[in-house]
């Protein structure tokens, strides 16, 4: 993500259903934080309260109650932010087309996109027509928050989690994950999981000791810049995303790479990232490799 000396906005994907605020409250405090201005963005094409139960009977009357449809709840977003944070620049956008295409658009220039969670179904994520978190994450451009509804419960002291493995991907996101502590003063977790070979724990010493390398070698840079950031670093056995899942529980965000040493050349995203996405309950951060 980005400080005050670039302006690229904070992208929220606006939810039509007003009792779902979590996400819009997360990037007007992120904004607010980075002193960076938001951008509301709603697609004109998702459905709303505010069609109705009758069809149009004309195109023109169709999109008529689209655009109002569309332009009340950015009104009502806007209302909620003015009102949470008074100097913040906000500006709204209706926009023509796809949600998933209108934000992976909108991430050309964006800080970050953030984005709302429903918790559906594996199947209904992938495929349903009102998901888009996984394929924007999928080709984003900048890194993409996906908050939960309700909101989680915390812990004290606040903590932020980031899985590391040594690629381009996770480095990347190391650096989002300091970034976020420093601003919200809480510690950082590191955590490197490698899942249990076929060989008892005391006969692969040497790997363990291979992996506690890497990780240490991952994280140095980044405490010489942000040395006020609280780390804690370890090498844990267990599946990725039980153990990243259970790990942030209770923390103040889950900080991942769309993709890791695993990756395939043309996955679009990592199992991980996939992974914690349906499982975590905290604000999920997928940040992509730079370039």
């Amino acid at each position: 993500m980005t400080g005050p000396a670039d302006r690229r906005p904070i992208v929220v994907g606006l939810d039509p259903d007003p009792g779902r605020r979590m996400v819009l409250a997360w990037g007007a405090d992120e904004a607010a934080r980075r002193r960076l201005p938001l951008r509301l963005v709603h697609a004109e094409g998702v459905p709303t309260r505010g069609y109705g139960r009758e069809v149009p009977p004309s195109w023109e009357e169709w999109n008529e109650t689209l655009h109002k449809a569309g332009r009340q709840v950015l009104e009502e977003a806007a209302d909620f932010v003015a009102a949470r944070h008074p100097r913040l620049e906000v500006e709204v956008l209706l926009a023509e087309g796809g949600p998933v295409w209108v934000l992976r658009e909108q991430s050309r220039d964006a800080a970050a996109v953030v984005l709302g969670s429903r918790h559906l179904k594996r199947r209904q994520e992938a495929f349903g027509t009102r998901s888009v978190a996984l394929p924007v994450m999928a080709r984003t451009r900048c890194p993409v928050v996906v908050v939960p509804e309700p909101e989680h419960v915390t812990q004290e002291p606040a903590y932020f989690v980031v899985g590391v493995d040594g690629s381009e991907h996770s480095a990347a996101a190391v650096d989002v994950a300091f970034e976020e502590a420093a601003l919200r003063g809480a510690e950082l977790r590191a955590l490197l999981v490698r899942e249990p070979g076929p060989f008892p724990v005391h006969e692969e010493y040497e790997p363990h000791q291979e992996w506690r390398r890497l990780l240490s070698e991952t994280v140095a840079g980044r405490r010489a810049r942000f040395p006020e950031v609280d780390l804690r670093h370890e090498v844990v056995l267990g599946h990725p995303v039980e153990v990243l899942t259970e790990a942030s529980a209770h923390a103040l965000g889950l900080v991942v790479g769309t993709r890791g040493r695993g990756g395939f050349t043309g996955m679009l995203l990592g199992s991980v990232s996939q992974g914690v996405l349906h499982h975590a309950v905290c604000p999920v951060i997928a940040v992509p490799a730079p370039g």
